[in-house]
C-alpha cells in the first residue's frame, strides 16, 4: 500500500475505516467543536465530523512505474450537524464503504435530512443509494451542472467500461442521480450551508460547500490533502480554472478545508488550498520542460514523495504531456 513507513493500518469498529497507529488521529474522529460567528443566540452551533475510507485496490493493468497494484485513494465524507438534524456531504463509491458510512451516521444519533454531492465523479456519489436505503426520508441533491455530470458517470456504458471494471461486484446496481438544488442554500436548523460553484477542478462543473457560521469549507476534489491530484482530465486552460477555484475558496477565509481525498492522519488546515495550487503550478512547470510521461512522473514524484496515490500522478503525467 502506498502509505509511508510510519503508518500502520488496522481494522476499526467501522468495517471500512481505519485506526492509525503511530499517528495522533483515529478515524472516524470528531473534527470540530469550533466557535461560531454570526449565529443568533438561540441557535445551536453547528459542528462537523469526517469519515475517511482507506485505500482500496482497483482492478486495472494501468499501473504506475515500479508498482504491481493500483489503489484508489482515501476518500472523505463530512457530516455537518445541529441539535437534531444533519447534512452529509459526498457518499463514497462501493456498497461496503457506504454501509460503513451509514453505520457511522446512524451512530451520531442525528436525523439525516440531506445528502449533498460536491461534484459528479462517481466515487463521490455512487454510495448514495445505499445511504438512502438506510435513511429513506433524506433528500439527495446537487447543483444542476453537477447533476449533468453525474448522469454521464452513471450511464450504463460508462459504468460498465470504467467504474465496474475497476471495482467489479462492489458498486450498487441501483445508482441514483441527485435532484437539482433550487438556489444554492441548504438550510440546517436555520443556518445556511452555501453551495459555491467552482467550475473545472479535477472534473468539469464542481462545487464546494461553505458553512460561514463555523468557517468550514467541504472542498470535494477542488483541494487535495497529502494525495496526488487527478490532473488526467485537465488541460492548460482548465488548470488555470482550477487555480481560480482555489482563489475563490481562499477568499472565503475558511478556518478548515476538508479535501475529498486526504491522508487520514492529516488535519484539515486551510493551508491545503495553497498546497494544491502549488502542486498544479509545479505540474505545469515540469510539463513544459519534460518530454515524456515517465520523465514528468519521476520529476513530480521526486518533488512530492510524501503524497500517496502515484497511480493518479501516472495518469496525469501521461495525459499532461499530451494536453499541455
Amino acid at each position: 500500500m502506498e502509505l509511508s513507513d510510519r503508518l500502520f493500518l488496522v481494522p476499526s469498529k467501522y468495517p471500512d475505516s481505519v485506526v492509525l497507529l503511530g499517528a495522533k488521529a483515529q478515524y472516524p474522529v470528531k473534527k470540530s467543536d469550533m466557535s461560531t460567528t454570526d449565529v443568533s443566540a438561540s441557535a445551536v452551533p453547528l459542528r462537523w465530523d469526517v469519515f475517511v475510507t482507506p485505500c482500496i485496490p482497483a482492478k486495472t493493468g494501468d499501473l504506475p512505474p515500479g508498482t504491481n497494484q493500483r489503489f484508489w485513494p482515501p476518500m472523505s465524507s463530512t457530516l455537518i450537524s445541529g441539535r437534531r438534524d444533519a447534512v452529509l456531504v459526498d457518499a463514497f463509491i462501493t456498497v461496503k464503504q457506504a454501509d460503513a458510512l451509514a453505520d457511522w451516521v446512524a451512530a451520531s444519533g442525528k436525523n439525516l435530512t440531506t445528502i449533498y454531492a460536491t461534484h459528479g465523479h462517481g466515487d463521490h456519489f455512487f454510495g448514495a443509494s445505499t445511504i438512502l436505503e438506510r435513511f429513506p426520508r433524506a433528500r439527495f441533491i446537487a447543483m444542476p451542472e453537477v447533476v449533468g455530470v453525474m448522469t454521464q458517470q452513471a450511464s450504463p456504458r460508462f459504468l460498465a467500461s470504467f467504474w465496474n471494471a475497476l471495482f467489479p461486484g462492489q458498486i450498487s446496481d441501483h445508482t441514483v442521480i441527485a435532484d437539482e438544488i433550487k438556489g444554492n442554500i441548504i438550510d440546517l436548523e436555520g443556518q445556511h450551508l452555501v453551495a459555491v460553484p467552482l467550475g473545472h477542478t479535477d472534473i468539469e462543473s464542481t462545487t464546494c460547500l461553505h458553512v460561514p457560521s463555523i468557517g468550514l469549507i467541504v472542498a470535494g476534489d477542488a483541494a487535495y490533502n497529502g494525495v496526488h491530484l487527478h490532473l488526467a482530465e485537465s488541460t492548460l486552460h482548465t488548470r488555470r480554472e482550477w487555480i481560480a477555484a482555489l482563489d475563490k475558496i481562499e477568499a472565503l477565509n475558511p478556518r478548515a478545508v476538508i479535501a475529498g481525498h486526504k491522508r487520514p492522519e492529516n488535519d484539515d488546515s486551510p493551508r491545503i488550498v495553497e498546497e494544491t495550487r502549488q502542486y498544479i503550478r509545479d505540474f505545469e512547470r515540469l510539463a513544459a520542460t519534460t518530454t515524456t510521461p515517465r520523465e514528468l512522473f519521476d520529476k513530480m514524484l521526486e518533488l512530492y514523495s510524501d503524497r500517496i496515490n502515484p497511480g493518479a500522478l501516472w495518469s496525469s503525467a501521461r495525459d499532461g504531456v499530451n494536453k499541455y
